[in-house]
């Protein structure tokens, strides 16, 4: 495993890397996960080796340190994540990015162009979520003060989200995972779909066919991004349809 301070105090993203050829691959899990246990398999599938594979944590989540200061916006985490990959000597990176961890590389490649050459957003929220109804995401736990939650939301929240995603939430910071939620849920300024479209990089987007159309894909497909649709599969597209999510994130990799 490896580490960059990316604070002034010293807190530290950590991730595993695969060694291989250049550019590098970076993913990004989504909230309250963590990147080895969601994309491990995707990054050693035959259709997506041999390609150097950052699996980053962000702060706040899973082997990365979980700061009670840090402010854990949208921008916070790109602006982490930067620091990271600069550490790390990566430039120019294709981003394969899950849920929330499709929103900050978003934001990343909008703030550290230099960083980004393609992305890979993989059922990533785009739009800001209203917190009524709560859902047992980011709304949901957006629903509760930072008071409450610290005080025993949480508890509710563990309960709501079953054990699958608890496995990998119950590693997070507390506090990391309430602001993240709440920021996720409020958004960036322009949103992360009006940012999506000023991308001049190759970028896709996949989503479970089950789902439906996704809103505003006409508008996306216009503006340059790729929207696929998988079946067999629910959010975590990457574990749910393995081999089906290896195709599509290589085909979307060489697009041009």
């Amino acid at each position: 495993m490896r580490s960059a301070a990316v604070t002034p105090e010293g807190d530290r993203i950590r991730w595993v890397e695969l060694p291989g050829e250049e550019p590098a691959r970076v993913y990004v899990h989504g909230l309250g996960a963590t990147a080895p246990a969601y994309f491990a398999a995707s990054a050693v599938h035959p259709l997506l080796a041999g390609r150097r594979s950052l699996l980053v944590d962000l702060l706040g989540f899973g082997h990365s340190d979980r700061p009670e200061a840090f402010g854990y916006t949208l921008e916070d985490h790109a602006d982490a994540l930067a620091a990271a990959l600069t550490e790390a000597g990566v430039e120019g990176a294709e981003l394969i990015a899950h849920s929330m961890g499709g929103a900050v590389a978003i934001v990343l490649a909008d703030r550290h162009p230099g960083l980004v050459s393609r992305l890979v957003l993989v059922d990533a929220n785009l739009d800001p979520q209203p917190r009524v109804p709560p859902t047992a995401g980011s709304s949901g736990i957006a629903s509760y003060t930072e008071e409450e939650f610290l005080a025993g939301g949480w508890a509710e929240v563990r309960d709501r989200v079953g054990a699958h995603w608890w496995a990998t939430m119950r590693l997070a910071g507390r506090t990391a995972l309430y602001r993240t939620a709440v920021h996720l849920a409020a958004g960036t300024t322009p949103t992360m779909r009006e940012l999506l479209l000023e991308l001049k990089i190759p970028r896709s987007y996949l989503l479970p066919e089950e789902d439906g159309p996704l809103p505003g894909a006409d508008a996306l497909e216009a503006a340059g991004v790729a929207v696929v649709a998988l079946p067999d599969c629910g959010h975590n597209i990457m574990l749910d349809n393995p081999d089906g999510f290896a195709r599509a994130t290589a085909t979307a990799l060489a697009r041009p």
